[in-house]
């Protein structure tokens, strides 16, 4: 078949073609028009031979395929596309016009022999027809050759993975910072000053202020946000989200780990009793601020009520809920006050919707402040809801029509509805403006527990190993992910509570209690997922289950266990929540009957034995094994059986050696063990390998680390070292091999090991390594390695010394993309620590630091230095020598230029109360005078007092306390006590 003369015929069209968006546009029509024509071929009107009938129905369904590219396509300009796409783009056109003009005449030709002729004229008609339709029949197989020949160059050329990389979604530098600037700006000023007052005053009893209003008015931004900025001494504080499932144990716990880190390690197997009993003694001589977030009954304050003592030492609690009822309980019987969360006024949400969409709330145009002033009056002023519409303009351009739309399409579906439904019929819209890619993981969410901080590296895991993300190659769709979760963050679905250094990644993120509510009941409804919550099993039992989230599952559902055993073997993902899960580890043979399971992701106290282990090597397509608590002292030799499987965490398991088989697990991306666990000789052969945690170099062999040395792909390497291992020759030399070789492809390295095995590894750091995040803990190092400089890409780094001289400080700010900086200054009774002076040199990328003082010291920022620093934590030791020379142990902060939060923590122990209170005072006074007043939180930190050596009433002694004495010239002397 001769295509030359269709496309000499079409040269004159060339000159429209100019811009990608028009000539996507045109193949996307010609495209549509050749589909459609296609279709109809395939009616009963005519009368096809089955091959071409075949043929047809197969071009259908290719065209149709490359048609959505085309279409996405016409959304790139021109120079976003690479001249492969473009050829490609134009390939796909041109036969698209050739096989709609063979369909027209073959249509004509049809229409022609349906005239009345005679006879001789008929029998000659039929004899063409034939011979027309075996030409055509011949055209069609030629067609269907040239498709199958695109849709191999399509595949070749990877260009639906190119298309989903040409543009990845970056996270609006707007979007994780708004939930912070909103409670900072927008309308927080009159009601937080409202609860401070009601919370401060003479009054020793307890106080309990209790906030009360509908799901998404902001009633947790504005508790915290009073959290933060109530200036009252506290002794201790904490802050906690009970949630509608409450779990009591987590809930204890989790306030315990903010009030006292020794007594949370000793509570792992307390019951409930005991922890009520712990937290009650610990806090009944202290003044204490506790923040108990989302309250949904009455009972469950009392279960918190229990462990929180009224110890008439002015301490304050502060609640939130959805009802008035709760909150009114909370305030019984003590000085309580309730108050009513009030809708943001109309300035107010112009300012959060303008800045959300511009930036600024003063740079939205004038044209568009009426539209937006009708939009915001359907939001009646709830913050989440005018959070969400701001997701759905920000994607859109800012014109009056595409406003006035949107204003068409909240109205039409929130009228006459209540506050909650309005902001329910919002998220709706929301959810079908998205995507349809977005859709599916955005559904994903609904697995996680309310008030569930998720790990975003995790959630993208399971995205990519569930099917949810397009593509091949695996570093890819990883990075395709991170842009489907920028997205969602963008669009207010998500919330990302930390991000990087860099501005740019979300590390974790949750997701609202109101949106989550919506979420589950979206996937509930197409089946997306099943949730065991509270005795309660959602969706409909007679469907297949294909997503199980397991939250809640105590000893009296055995009902629900049934229904899920009956429907367990189409089973893709189990994630497991909670920690009371003992029916749940009964039936583990059971759950794990499916044959298609991907995701196994355990997240709490799950009591899984070695005979469970048997199930799990059954599951063929199982990709990834997370188990926080995963009661496992032997992996068998069939875990080789898992050839699907990229990630095994068992890092909190017993197990002490690996099975030599783990090495055929030729898809292994991470493996996540305990420290003390060997590994087998085989590593090398992990091929994918990119991702090793945390080992302990001193139980490998030779040959293991030797292995260790080869897999160069390695990106993510955490190792320990309990022993000497520089004493042992034969390991010595591998290990100054094996990193020789890694350090020129890791891109993060975690060290805890000795100081002697910490200078070998930095002596060997080459002279440009990638490395971009590296931690040397516990290493016991005299000062800061001088090699360090020679890490120019590093952008994050902790490191812990005996001493921070001037020229450490020095090697650190040499370090020219560096964004995070963590010291931490270790004991060590026989070394004085100067002030440490930080000037305007270096450190001009750095947005975070972070001091941890095991000894006596103290800070000086100079003018200028540290000019984008944003967060500053220090962990201080009062001291009196210079709190009384000095002025205080942390001078300079009002030239910290971007400062925006500051944490202290104040080591209390061995220190004398007024040193603790002058310290405070100090901090307080700084931030205070600071131009941009940033957010001051101070915690206690080892605070109990009792009367030690008589002459020293408010000590608690530590001995060989080294005395520190700045001297007339600025210089350290010390004195040993």
């Amino acid at each position: 078949m001769d295509r030359s003369g269709h496309q000499e015929g079409r040269k004159d069209r060339a000159p429209l073609l100019k811009m990608a968006g028009v000539m996507a546009g045109v193949a996307t029509g010609v495209m549509n028009s050749v589909v459609d024509k296609l279709t109809n071929l395939l009616g009963e009107e005519y009368k096809l031979v089955s091959d071409v009938r075949r043929g047809i129905r197969f071009m259908t369904d290719e065209l149709s395929s490359m048609n959505a590219v085309l279409q996405r396509l016409a959304e790139r300009d021109d120079d976003q596309i690479d001249v492969q796409t473009k050829e490609w783009r134009s390939k796909v056109r041109e036969l698209s016009y050739d096989i709609e003009d063979c369909v027209d005449r073959f249509i004509h030709l049809h229409a022609s022999r349906k005239a009345k002729v005679n006879f001789v004229k008929s029998v000659v008609c039929k004899l063409k027809a034939l011979w027309e339709d075996r030409r055509i029949a011949k055209e069609i197989q030629e067609f269907k050759a040239l498709v199958v020949e695109e849709k191999e160059r399509r595949d070749r050329y990877n260009i639906d993975q190119y298309l989903a990389m040409t543009q990845p979604v970056l996270l609006d530098p707007r979007a994780p910072t708004l939930y912070e600037e909103a409670r900072d700006l927008v309308g927080i000023d009159g009601p937080r000053g409202e609860i401070i007052q009601l919370l401060k005053g003479e009054e020793y009893q307890l106080k309990v202020v209790s906030i009360f209003g509908i799901g998404g008015q902001g009633k947790t931004s504005l508790a915290m946000e009073v959290y933060h900025k109530i200036d009252e001494p506290f002794d201790c504080r904490a802050s906690a989200a009970v949630s509608r499932t409450l779990d009591v144990k987590k809930l204890l716990r989790d306030i315990l780990f903010q009030i006292s880190r020794s007594e949370f390690e000793r509570s792992e197997k307390w019951e409930t009793e005991q922890l009520i009993r712990k937290m009650r003694e610990h806090l009944l001589d202290k003044r204490y601020l506790i923040v108990i977030d989302d309250i949904w009954s009455i009972s469950a304050w009392e279960h918190v009520q229990c462990a929180l003592p009224s110890n008439n030492n002015r301490s304050r609690i502060i609640t939130t809920t959805r009802s008035k009822a709760v909150a009114i309980a909370c305030c019984t019987g003590t000085d309580g006050h309730t108050y009513e969360a009030k809708p943001l006024s109309e300035n107010d949400s112009k300012r959060l919707l303008f800045r959300r969409i511009f930036g600024s709330s003063e740079d939205c145009p004038q044209y568009l402040t009426a539209v937006a002033s009708d939009i915001l009056r359907k939001c009646v002023g709830l913050p989440l809801a005018i959070i969400s519409v701001a997701g759905l303009l920000a994607n859109r351009h800012p014109t009056v029509e595409v406003w006035s739309r949107t204003l068409k399409s909240i109205s039409s579906v929130i009228e006459k509805d209540s506050s909650i439904e309005k902001m329910r019929r919002i998220l709706l819209l929301s959810y079908f403006d998205l995507p349809h890619y977005l859709k599916s993981c955005f559904l994903y969410l609904s697995v996680f527990p309310e008030d569930y901080s998720i790990d975003c590296r995790r959630l993208i895991w399971a995205w990519v190993d569930e099917g949810l993300i397009p593509g091949q190659n695996r570093e890819s769709m990883e990075q395709l992910g991170e842009s489907y979760l920028n997205q969602l963050i963008n669009r207010s679905m998500l919330q990302a509570t930390k991000v990087g250094v860099g501005g740019t990644i979300a590390k974790f993120c949750r997701i609202h209690d109101v949106v989550l509510d919506f979420v589950v009941s979206q996937a509930v409804e197409d089946n997306f997922v099943t949730i065991w919550n509270s005795k309660h099993l959602s969706g409909n039992c007679s469907h297949k289950i294909r997503r199980l989230s397991i939250q809640t599952a105590d000893i009296s559902g055995v009902k629900e266990m049934t229904k899920i055993m009956k429907n367990a073997s189409h089973i893709r993902s189990i994630n497991i929540f909670g920690s009371d899960l003992e029916l749940v580890t009964a039936h583990v043979p059971e759950i794990l009957s499916s044959q298609v399971l991907r995701v196994l992701n355990i997240q709490g106290r799950f009591n899984f034995q070695d005979y469970h282990i048997e199930s799990l090597t059954r599951l063929k397509h199982l990709r990834i094994a997370n188990n926080h608590i995963f009661w496992v002292w032997n992996l068998p030799e069939e875990i080789q059986k898992l050839q699907h499987l990229e990630t095994l965490d068992v890092e909190d398991s017993g197990i002490q050696e690996l099975p030599a088989s783990i090495v055929r697990l030729q898809k292994l991306v991470r493996l996540f063990v305990p420290p003390k666990l060997k590994l087998p000789d085989g590593i090398r052969n992990l091929q994918a390998l990119e991702e090793l945690s945390t080992i302990d170099l001193s139980r490998q062999s030779a040959k293991s680390i030797q292995g260790l040395g080869d897999r160069t792909n390695l990106r993510i390497l955490r190792i320990n070292n309990s022993a000497q291992v520089c004493d042992m020759e034969a390991q010595r030399k591998e290990c100054i091999s094996s990193f020789s070789k890694l350090l020129t492809s890791l891109e993060s390295l975690y060290v805890h090991a000795d100081h002697d095995f910490t200078l070998v590894l930095m002596a060997h750091c080459g002279i440009t390594p990638p490395v971009r995040r590296l931690v040397l803990f516990r290493s016991m190092l005299s000062t800061i390695p001088s090699q360090i400089s020679s890490l120019v890409n590093l952008i994050r780094l902790r490191i812990s010394v005996r001493e921070v001289s001037s020229e450490g400080i020095k090697v650190l700010a040499s370090l020219p993309m560096l964004l995070s900086l963590t010291v931490w200054l270790e004991y060590h009774s026989n070394v004085l620590h100067p002030r440490c002076a930080i000037g305007r040199q270096g450190f001009q990328c750095l947005v975070k630091f972070n001091f941890f003082c095991c000894d006596e010291a103290a800070l000086t920022f100079e003018a200028g230095a540290m000019p984008k620093l944003q967060r500053l934590k220090l962990t201080l030791i009062p001291c009196r020598q210079f709190m009384y020379g000095d002025g205080s142990l942390v001078l300079g902060l009002q030239n910290l230029a971007s400062l925006k939060h500051i944490t202290v923590h104040i080591d209390c122990f061995d220190a004398h109360v007024n040193e603790v209170e002058a310290l405070e005072d100090d901090i307080k006074v700084a931030t205070r005078v600071h131009s941009n007043r940033p957010i001051l939180d101070i915690k206690r930190l080892d605070q109990y007092y009792s009367f030690g050596p008589q002459q020293n009433p408010g000590y608690i002694y530590r001995p060989s306390l080294s005395k520190i004495i700045i001297g007339a010239g600025g210089v350290c002397t010390g004195l040993q006590s």
